[in-house]
């Protein structure tokens, strides 16, 4: 590319695209406020939301409902000593693993539904008994969740190490038949005798910075601009 009667060309498609960039990332931080924003909302309502039957819920999600962050309650029979999956997790620093096992449901549209029955710290080795054929109900409260896929970064998951919540993989290494499209993230203890599980309440302390990074980004498009005008003033005057 040349330059014609001084102008510069080249720098200045390369000024061009990166003012798109700055501000096309200036404007996903917008979009992520807007969301950011809508998920604090639906958090603080839940705070205290009143526990709702599962069934109706998923009911909903069958017909194309949303029903993220929702609260719900729910009997499943033999939670405490089910079968379970170890997710690898880091909470506040501390690396460990969450336990994902499967609840049956009676009726309704979707046969079972994965729970996240808490989080174990890796510096504990105890972990629930499993007896597959035990049947004792366990009254759950806990809340609906869509969960992310992982990044092309996440470690591959592989038979024993889950590091994604890949939720058809987990429901059919658990032989959890027709599962629900979300997780249920238990707030209350699955094992009250295992205090090293600890049930992940809703969290209330979400940061939110997307307003700081969108002026930050719209900011460096804008002294892109001034640097460039400057450049093209100064060629002017020589």
């Amino acid at each position: 590319m040349t330059e014609r009667r001084g102008f510069p060309v080249g720098l200045t498609i390369t000024v061009a695209i990166a003012f798109v960039i700055l501000m096309g990332l200036g404007t996903w931080q917008v979009q992520r406020l807007h969301w950011k924003e809508d998920m604090l909302a639906r958090i603080a309502a839940l705070q205290a939301a009143p526990a709702r039957p599962i069934g109706p819920v998923l009911d909903r999600v069958a017909q194309g409902g949303d029903a993220d962050f929702t609260r719900v309650k729910v009997a499943c029979a033999g939670l405490s000593k089910a079968p379970f999956l170890e997710l690898y997790f880091v909470t506040e620093g501390q690396a460990g693993v969450r336990l994902i096992s499967a609840c049956r449901l009676d009726g309704g549209p979707y046969r079972s539904i994965l729970v996240d029955r808490g989080f174990t710290a890796d510096t504990e080795a105890a972990r629930p008994a499993v007896d597959a054929a035990d049947a004792t109900p366990v009254e759950l409260v806990g809340v609906l969740r869509k969960m992310a896929h992982g990044n092309p970064f996440s470690p591959k998951n592989s038979a024993g190490h889950w590091y994604t919540r890949d939720l058809p993989a987990m429901a059919a290494a658990l032989k959890a038949p027709d599962p629900a499209p979300l997780f249920l993230m238990a707030e209350t203890a699955t094992n009250p005798d295992t205090p090293t599980l600890v049930p992940a309440p809703v969290p209330s302390d979400i940061p939110n910075n997307h307003l700081g990074y969108a002026i930050t980004w719209y900011g460096l498009a804008a002294a892109l601009l001034g640097v460039y005008a400057a450049m093209l003033l100064r060629r002017r005057k020589t």
